[in-house]
Protein backbone atom coordinates (compact mmCIF):
# COMPACT_ATOMS: atom_id res chain seq x y z
CA UNK A 1 0.00 0.00 0.00
CA UNK A 2 1.57 3.27 -1.13
CA UNK A 3 -0.65 5.83 0.63
CA UNK A 4 -2.34 5.94 4.00
CA UNK A 5 -5.93 4.77 3.76
CA UNK A 6 -8.64 6.81 5.53
CA UNK A 7 -9.93 4.83 8.46
CA UNK A 8 -13.61 5.80 8.14
CA UNK A 9 -15.99 7.48 5.74
CA UNK A 10 -19.66 8.29 5.33
CA UNK A 11 -21.96 5.95 3.45
CA UNK A 12 -25.65 6.27 2.57
CA UNK A 13 -27.78 3.42 3.92
CA UNK A 14 -31.30 2.16 3.22
CA UNK A 15 -33.08 0.06 5.85
CA UNK A 16 -36.49 -1.61 5.69
CA UNK A 17 -37.83 -2.22 9.19
CA UNK A 18 -40.16 -5.06 10.09
CA UNK A 19 -42.86 -2.63 11.20
CA UNK A 20 -43.19 -1.37 7.62
CA UNK A 21 -40.93 1.67 7.68
CA UNK A 22 -38.14 2.69 5.31
CA UNK A 23 -35.24 4.53 6.96
CA UNK A 24 -32.58 6.39 4.98
CA UNK A 25 -29.52 7.65 6.82
CA UNK A 26 -25.78 8.22 6.71
CA UNK A 27 -23.46 5.84 8.54
CA UNK A 28 -19.83 6.24 9.54
CA UNK A 29 -18.22 3.04 8.28
CA UNK A 30 -14.67 1.70 8.42
CA UNK A 31 -12.58 1.83 5.23
CA UNK A 32 -10.74 -1.47 4.88
CA UNK A 33 -7.09 -1.51 3.94
CA UNK A 34 -6.79 -2.74 0.34
CA UNK A 35 -5.65 -6.29 -0.33
CA UNK A 36 -2.77 -6.97 -2.76
CA UNK A 37 -4.99 -6.63 -5.84
CA UNK A 38 -7.28 -3.89 -4.51
CA UNK A 39 -7.36 -0.10 -4.49
CA UNK A 40 -9.07 2.58 -2.41
CA UNK A 41 -11.04 5.07 -4.51
CA UNK A 42 -12.01 8.47 -3.16
CA UNK A 43 -15.51 8.85 -4.62
CA UNK A 44 -16.00 12.25 -6.21
CA UNK A 45 -19.28 11.69 -8.04
CA UNK A 46 -22.03 9.07 -8.24
CA UNK A 47 -25.25 9.37 -10.30
CA UNK A 48 -28.76 8.54 -9.14
CA UNK A 49 -30.09 6.20 -11.83
CA UNK A 50 -33.63 4.76 -11.92
CA UNK A 51 -32.07 1.37 -11.15
CA UNK A 52 -30.67 2.81 -7.90
CA UNK A 53 -34.07 3.94 -6.69
CA UNK A 54 -35.38 0.39 -6.41
CA UNK A 55 -32.90 -0.26 -3.61
CA UNK A 56 -32.85 3.24 -2.18
CA UNK A 57 -36.59 3.70 -1.61
CA UNK A 58 -37.94 0.24 -2.37
CA UNK A 59 -41.72 0.06 -2.15
CA UNK A 60 -42.05 2.95 0.28
CA UNK A 61 -44.74 5.56 -0.18
CA UNK A 62 -42.52 8.64 -0.37
CA UNK A 63 -45.51 10.95 0.02
CA UNK A 64 -45.37 9.94 3.70
CA UNK A 65 -41.65 10.79 4.05
CA UNK A 66 -40.52 12.71 7.11
CA UNK A 67 -37.07 14.20 7.63
CA UNK A 68 -35.38 14.32 11.03
CA UNK A 69 -31.84 14.22 12.40
CA UNK A 70 -29.44 17.09 11.72
CA UNK A 71 -28.30 18.96 8.62
CA UNK A 72 -25.09 16.91 8.55
CA UNK A 73 -26.73 13.62 9.48
CA UNK A 74 -30.30 13.68 8.18
CA UNK A 75 -32.63 10.73 8.62
CA UNK A 76 -35.63 10.17 6.36
CA UNK A 77 -38.43 7.74 7.19
CA UNK A 78 -41.41 6.71 5.08
CA UNK A 79 -44.19 4.18 5.37
CA UNK A 80 -44.26 1.01 3.28
CA UNK A 81 -47.80 -0.14 2.39
CA UNK A 82 -48.52 -3.52 4.05
CA UNK A 83 -49.25 -5.23 0.72
CA UNK A 84 -45.66 -4.55 -0.40
CA UNK A 85 -43.87 -5.79 2.71
CA UNK A 86 -43.80 -9.39 1.43
CA UNK A 87 -41.71 -8.22 -1.54
CA UNK A 88 -39.33 -6.53 0.94
CA UNK A 89 -38.92 -9.63 3.12
CA UNK A 90 -35.46 -10.57 1.85
CA UNK A 91 -33.97 -7.21 2.88
CA UNK A 92 -35.98 -6.48 6.02
CA UNK A 93 -33.73 -5.60 8.94
CA UNK A 94 -30.59 -5.26 6.80
CA UNK A 95 -29.01 -1.82 6.47
CA UNK A 96 -28.03 -1.76 2.80
CA UNK A 97 -25.49 0.42 1.01
CA UNK A 98 -26.72 2.05 -2.20
CA UNK A 99 -25.33 3.29 -5.53
CA UNK A 100 -24.36 1.30 -8.61
CA UNK A 101 -21.55 3.34 -10.15
CA UNK A 102 -19.20 6.22 -9.48
CA UNK A 103 -16.16 8.15 -10.56
CA UNK A 104 -13.20 8.97 -8.36
CA UNK A 105 -9.47 9.00 -7.78
CA UNK A 106 -7.36 6.08 -6.57
CA UNK A 107 -5.68 7.22 -3.34
CA UNK A 108 -4.20 3.97 -2.07
CA UNK A 109 -3.37 0.56 -3.48
CA UNK A 110 -2.31 -2.92 -2.55
CA UNK A 111 1.07 -4.42 -3.32
CA UNK A 112 0.42 -5.92 -6.77
CA UNK A 113 1.86 -4.06 -9.80
CA UNK A 114 -1.60 -3.72 -11.32
CA UNK A 115 -2.94 -2.04 -8.19
CA UNK A 116 0.11 0.17 -7.70
CA UNK A 117 -0.14 1.39 -11.30
CA UNK A 118 -3.52 2.95 -10.54
CA UNK A 119 -2.43 5.31 -7.76
CA UNK A 120 -3.46 8.84 -8.68
CA UNK A 121 -5.56 7.69 -11.64
CA UNK A 122 -9.09 8.95 -12.24
CA UNK A 123 -11.34 5.93 -12.70
CA UNK A 124 -14.90 4.83 -13.17
CA UNK A 125 -16.12 1.97 -10.99
CA UNK A 126 -19.24 -0.15 -10.57
CA UNK A 127 -20.31 -2.69 -8.00
CA UNK A 128 -22.70 -1.18 -5.46
CA UNK A 129 -22.23 0.89 -2.28
CA UNK A 130 -21.08 3.90 -4.33
CA UNK A 131 -23.00 6.55 -2.39
CA UNK A 132 -20.02 6.77 -0.08
CA UNK A 133 -16.87 8.80 0.43
CA UNK A 134 -14.51 5.86 -0.16
CA UNK A 135 -14.77 2.48 -1.83
CA UNK A 136 -12.37 -0.46 -1.89
CA UNK A 137 -12.52 -2.38 -5.19
CA UNK A 138 -10.39 -4.79 -7.16
CA UNK A 139 -7.91 -3.08 -9.46
CA UNK A 140 -9.20 -5.04 -12.43
CA UNK A 141 -12.66 -3.54 -11.92
CA UNK A 142 -11.44 0.03 -12.40
CA UNK A 143 -12.02 1.70 -15.76
CA UNK A 144 -9.10 4.09 -16.18
CA UNK A 145 -10.18 7.32 -17.84
CA UNK A 146 -8.13 9.21 -20.39
CA UNK A 147 -5.92 12.06 -19.23
CA UNK A 148 -8.00 15.17 -18.67
CA UNK A 149 -11.24 13.32 -18.05
CA UNK A 150 -12.91 14.18 -14.76
CA UNK A 151 -14.41 11.93 -12.12
CA UNK A 152 -17.78 13.51 -12.85
CA UNK A 153 -17.49 12.52 -16.51
CA UNK A 154 -16.54 9.01 -15.47
CA UNK A 155 -19.27 8.67 -12.85
CA UNK A 156 -21.83 7.47 -15.40
CA UNK A 157 -19.58 5.41 -17.64
CA UNK A 158 -21.14 2.03 -16.87
CA UNK A 159 -24.91 1.74 -16.46
CA UNK A 160 -26.26 3.95 -19.25
CA UNK A 161 -23.38 3.68 -21.76
CA UNK A 162 -23.03 -0.09 -21.51
CA UNK A 163 -26.80 -0.63 -21.48
CA UNK A 164 -27.26 1.40 -24.66
CA UNK A 165 -24.31 -0.31 -26.36
CA UNK A 166 -25.59 -3.71 -25.27
CA UNK A 167 -28.96 -3.05 -26.88
CA UNK A 168 -27.32 -2.75 -30.28
CA UNK A 169 -25.26 -5.87 -29.60
CA UNK A 170 -28.40 -7.86 -28.74
CA UNK A 171 -30.10 -6.51 -31.85
CA UNK A 172 -27.31 -7.81 -34.08
CA UNK A 173 -26.79 -11.11 -32.30
CA UNK A 174 -30.49 -12.01 -32.50
CA UNK A 175 -30.73 -11.23 -36.21
CA UNK A 176 -32.59 -7.92 -36.11
CA UNK A 177 -31.57 -4.90 -38.17
CA UNK A 178 -33.28 -2.00 -36.38
CA UNK A 179 -34.73 -1.38 -32.93
CA UNK A 180 -37.30 0.48 -30.86
CA UNK A 181 -36.66 2.22 -27.54
CA UNK A 182 -39.13 3.68 -25.03
CA UNK A 183 -38.60 6.56 -22.59
CA UNK A 184 -36.28 7.53 -25.37
CA UNK A 185 -35.43 11.09 -24.32
CA UNK A 186 -33.66 9.92 -21.17
CA UNK A 187 -29.89 10.18 -20.74
CA UNK A 188 -29.66 6.56 -21.83
CA UNK A 189 -31.99 7.18 -24.77
CA UNK A 190 -29.90 10.10 -25.98
CA UNK A 191 -26.78 7.94 -25.83
CA UNK A 192 -28.54 5.20 -27.80
CA UNK A 193 -29.46 7.73 -30.49
CA UNK A 194 -25.86 8.88 -30.78
CA UNK A 195 -24.67 5.27 -31.09
CA UNK A 196 -27.24 4.46 -33.75
CA UNK A 197 -26.52 7.61 -35.74
CA UNK A 198 -22.79 6.89 -35.64
CA UNK A 199 -23.19 3.18 -36.45
CA UNK A 200 -25.89 3.58 -39.10
CA UNK A 201 -28.62 1.76 -37.15
CA UNK A 202 -32.28 2.63 -37.68
CA UNK A 203 -33.89 3.53 -34.35
CA UNK A 204 -37.53 4.22 -33.49
CA UNK A 205 -37.85 6.43 -30.41
CA UNK A 206 -41.03 6.39 -28.31
CA UNK A 207 -41.48 9.42 -26.05
CA UNK A 208 -44.31 10.72 -23.90
CA UNK A 209 -44.51 14.39 -24.90
CA UNK A 210 -43.78 16.87 -27.67
CA UNK A 211 -41.05 18.40 -25.49
CA UNK A 212 -39.25 15.06 -25.29
CA UNK A 213 -39.58 14.59 -29.05
CA UNK A 214 -37.92 17.98 -29.54
CA UNK A 215 -34.95 16.93 -27.38
CA UNK A 216 -34.27 13.94 -29.62
CA UNK A 217 -34.79 15.70 -32.93
CA UNK A 218 -32.29 18.35 -31.88
CA UNK A 219 -29.59 15.67 -31.57
CA UNK A 220 -30.42 14.16 -34.95
CA UNK A 221 -33.05 11.51 -34.24
CA UNK A 222 -35.11 10.68 -37.35
CA UNK A 223 -37.95 8.47 -36.10
CA UNK A 224 -39.66 9.89 -33.01
CA UNK A 225 -43.24 9.00 -32.05
CA UNK A 226 -45.22 10.43 -29.16
CA UNK A 227 -47.30 7.94 -27.15
CA UNK A 228 -49.54 10.78 -25.92
CA UNK A 229 -50.57 11.65 -29.49
CA UNK A 230 -53.99 10.48 -30.76
CA UNK A 231 -52.20 9.18 -33.87
CA UNK A 232 -49.60 7.23 -31.88
CA UNK A 233 -50.32 3.77 -33.29
CA UNK A 234 -50.52 5.06 -36.85
CA UNK A 235 -47.25 6.95 -36.39
CA UNK A 236 -45.57 3.94 -34.81
CA UNK A 237 -46.62 1.59 -37.59
CA UNK A 238 -45.31 4.06 -40.16
CA UNK A 239 -41.93 4.26 -38.44
CA UNK A 240 -41.74 0.46 -38.19
CA UNK A 241 -42.57 0.03 -41.88
CA UNK A 242 -39.84 2.50 -42.77
CA UNK A 243 -37.17 1.04 -40.49
CA UNK A 244 -38.08 -2.65 -40.33
CA UNK A 245 -37.50 -2.66 -36.57
CA UNK A 246 -38.52 -5.95 -34.95
CA UNK A 247 -36.90 -5.69 -31.51
CA UNK A 248 -37.71 -3.23 -28.73
CA UNK A 249 -36.27 -2.32 -25.35
CA UNK A 250 -38.93 -1.01 -23.01
CA UNK A 251 -38.10 1.05 -19.92
CA UNK A 252 -41.76 1.61 -19.04
CA UNK A 253 -42.74 -1.99 -18.25
CA UNK A 254 -46.31 -1.59 -17.05
CA UNK A 255 -49.48 -0.77 -18.91
CA UNK A 256 -50.25 -1.34 -22.59
CA UNK A 257 -47.10 -0.06 -24.30
CA UNK A 258 -45.24 -3.37 -24.75
CA UNK A 259 -48.35 -4.93 -26.29
CA UNK A 260 -48.88 -1.89 -28.51
CA UNK A 261 -45.34 -2.21 -29.83
CA UNK A 262 -45.82 -5.88 -30.68
CA UNK A 263 -49.14 -5.11 -32.34
CA UNK A 264 -47.60 -2.31 -34.40
CA UNK A 265 -44.75 -4.61 -35.44
CA UNK A 266 -47.32 -7.19 -36.59
CA UNK A 267 -49.26 -4.62 -38.59
CA UNK A 268 -46.03 -3.38 -40.18
CA UNK A 269 -44.98 -6.93 -41.07
CA UNK A 270 -48.36 -7.70 -42.65
CA UNK A 271 -48.16 -4.62 -44.85
CA UNK A 272 -45.35 -6.32 -46.80
CA UNK A 273 -46.45 -9.95 -46.38
CA UNK A 274 -47.00 -11.86 -49.62
CA UNK A 275 -48.96 -14.76 -48.11
CA UNK A 276 -51.83 -14.66 -45.61
CA UNK A 277 -51.60 -16.83 -42.50
CA UNK A 278 -54.32 -17.24 -39.90
CA UNK A 279 -51.56 -17.49 -37.30
CA UNK A 280 -50.25 -14.04 -38.13
CA UNK A 281 -47.01 -13.02 -39.78
CA UNK A 282 -43.95 -15.24 -39.62
CA UNK A 283 -41.78 -12.23 -38.74
CA UNK A 284 -40.45 -12.73 -35.22
CA UNK A 285 -41.05 -9.76 -32.94
CA UNK A 286 -39.31 -9.28 -29.57
CA UNK A 287 -39.82 -6.83 -26.71
CA UNK A 288 -37.41 -6.79 -23.78
CA UNK A 289 -38.57 -5.01 -20.62
CA UNK A 290 -35.55 -3.58 -18.81
CA UNK A 291 -37.19 -0.99 -16.55
CA UNK A 292 -40.27 -0.29 -14.47
CA UNK A 293 -41.15 3.38 -14.82
CA UNK A 294 -44.79 2.22 -14.82
CA UNK A 295 -45.34 -0.22 -11.96
CA UNK A 296 -48.74 -1.45 -13.16
CA UNK A 297 -49.14 -4.97 -14.62
CA UNK A 298 -48.02 -5.41 -18.22
CA UNK A 299 -51.08 -5.71 -20.48
CA UNK A 300 -51.05 -7.72 -23.71
CA UNK A 301 -53.92 -7.76 -26.20
CA UNK A 302 -52.51 -10.75 -28.16
CA UNK A 303 -53.24 -9.09 -31.49
CA UNK A 304 -49.83 -9.86 -32.92
CA UNK A 305 -49.87 -13.44 -34.16
CA UNK A 306 -47.74 -16.23 -32.74
CA UNK A 307 -44.19 -15.22 -33.72
CA UNK A 308 -43.28 -13.01 -30.79
CA UNK A 309 -41.47 -12.88 -27.49
CA UNK A 310 -41.67 -10.79 -24.32
CA UNK A 311 -39.02 -11.05 -21.64
CA UNK A 312 -36.97 -9.26 -19.06
CA UNK A 313 -33.46 -8.00 -19.76
CA UNK A 314 -30.67 -6.69 -17.55
CA UNK A 315 -27.16 -5.49 -18.33
CA UNK A 316 -25.15 -7.56 -15.85
CA UNK A 317 -26.33 -11.00 -17.04
CA UNK A 318 -25.70 -9.87 -20.62
CA UNK A 319 -22.11 -8.88 -19.84
CA UNK A 320 -21.55 -12.19 -18.08
CA UNK A 321 -22.95 -14.02 -21.09
CA UNK A 322 -20.69 -12.35 -23.67
CA UNK A 323 -17.54 -12.84 -21.58
CA UNK A 324 -14.68 -10.62 -20.43
CA UNK A 325 -13.11 -9.95 -23.83
CA UNK A 326 -16.31 -8.66 -25.43
CA UNK A 327 -17.30 -6.74 -22.30
CA UNK A 328 -13.89 -5.04 -22.29
CA UNK A 329 -14.36 -4.09 -25.94
CA UNK A 330 -17.57 -2.29 -25.03
CA UNK A 331 -15.95 -0.61 -22.03
CA UNK A 332 -13.08 0.64 -24.19
CA UNK A 333 -15.52 2.28 -26.58
CA UNK A 334 -17.09 4.08 -23.63
CA UNK A 335 -13.67 5.40 -22.58
CA UNK A 336 -12.87 6.48 -26.14
CA UNK A 337 -16.18 8.35 -26.57
CA UNK A 338 -16.76 9.43 -22.96
CA UNK A 339 -17.12 13.15 -23.70
CA UNK A 340 -19.10 12.74 -26.93
CA UNK A 341 -21.39 9.74 -27.47
CA UNK A 342 -21.52 8.83 -23.78
CA UNK A 343 -21.54 12.26 -22.16
CA UNK A 344 -24.02 12.54 -19.30
CA UNK A 345 -25.79 15.73 -18.27
CA UNK A 346 -26.88 16.49 -14.71
CA UNK A 347 -29.55 18.90 -13.57
CA UNK A 348 -28.45 19.03 -9.93
CA UNK A 349 -25.57 18.06 -7.68
CA UNK A 350 -26.07 17.21 -4.02
CA UNK A 351 -23.89 16.09 -1.14
CA UNK A 352 -24.56 12.83 0.67
CA UNK A 353 -26.55 14.78 3.25
CA UNK A 354 -28.23 16.82 0.52
CA UNK A 355 -29.46 13.63 -1.14
CA UNK A 356 -31.53 12.97 2.00
CA UNK A 357 -33.51 16.19 1.98
CA UNK A 358 -37.18 15.88 1.14
CA UNK A 359 -36.82 18.37 -1.71
CA UNK A 360 -34.08 16.36 -3.42
CA UNK A 361 -35.79 13.01 -2.76
CA UNK A 362 -39.02 14.24 -4.32
CA UNK A 363 -37.18 15.52 -7.39
CA UNK A 364 -35.04 12.51 -8.24
CA UNK A 365 -37.62 9.91 -7.20
CA UNK A 366 -40.02 11.40 -9.77
CA UNK A 367 -37.81 9.81 -12.50
CA UNK A 368 -38.66 12.69 -14.81
CA UNK A 369 -37.00 12.72 -18.22
CA UNK A 370 -34.26 15.33 -18.32
CA UNK A 371 -33.81 15.32 -14.54
CA UNK A 372 -30.65 13.56 -13.36
CA UNK A 373 -29.03 14.03 -9.97
CA UNK A 374 -25.38 13.55 -9.11
CA UNK A 375 -24.16 12.85 -5.58
CA UNK A 376 -20.82 14.46 -4.72
CA UNK A 377 -19.74 12.69 -1.50
CA UNK A 378 -16.71 14.84 -0.74
CA UNK A 379 -18.71 18.09 -0.49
Amino acid sequence: MANETPTTGLELRSLVKSEGVLELSLAEVPVAAPGPDEVVVRIEASPINPSDLGLLVGAADMSTAVQSGTADRPVVTASIPPQFMRAMAARTGESMAVGNEAGGVVIAAGSSPAAQALIGKTVGIIGGAMYAQYRVVRAVECLVLKDGATAEQGASCFVNPLTSLAMTEVMRSEGHTALVHTAAASNLGQMLNKICIKDGIQLVNIVRSAEQAKILREIGAVHVVDSSSPTFMEDLVGALVETGATIAFDAIGGGKLAGQILTAMEIAANKTAKVYSRYGSTTYKQVYIYGGLDTRPTELNRGFGMAWGLGGWLLTPFLQKIGAAEANRLRQRVVDELTTTFASHYTARVSLAGALTLEALTAYNAKATGTKYLITPQV
